[in-house]
């Protein structure tokens, strides 16, 4: 009977993590439809494809060199679009101020 149980109690956590995946996919495709269905990058994503840091980012929001949006549960959306734009403009920047 133990056994049962525990199975039971095992298979009640696993399904309670999908519940939470699905929901947390669910938010994830609302948010694509709320920005027009622009691809959305998180913090993590944005340092990958940037090269930097997280504080980098952080020092990019406070500056307003990079739109970004807050979404329900606090954490920090990026447009690529809005990105590709943001990259371009510092691409020419370095190279302007190279020349």
């Amino acid at each position: 009977m133990d056994d049962k149980k525990s199975f039971e109690e095992w298979m009640r956590i696993i399904l309670s993590r999908f519940d939470k995946i699905d929901k947390t996919l669910d938010q994830m495709n609302k948010l694509k439809d709320c920005f027009e269905g622009d691809t959305l990058l998180d913090n993590h994503d944005l340092c990958k494809l940037l090269g930097v840091t997280k504080r980098t980012i952080a020092r990019y929001r406070q500056k307003k060199l990079l739109p970004f949006y807050t979404y329900d549960n606090g954490r920090v959306y990026y447009k690529a679009s809005e990105v590709e734009q943001f990259m371009q403009k510092k691409g020419k920047t370095q190279t302007g101020g190279a020349s």
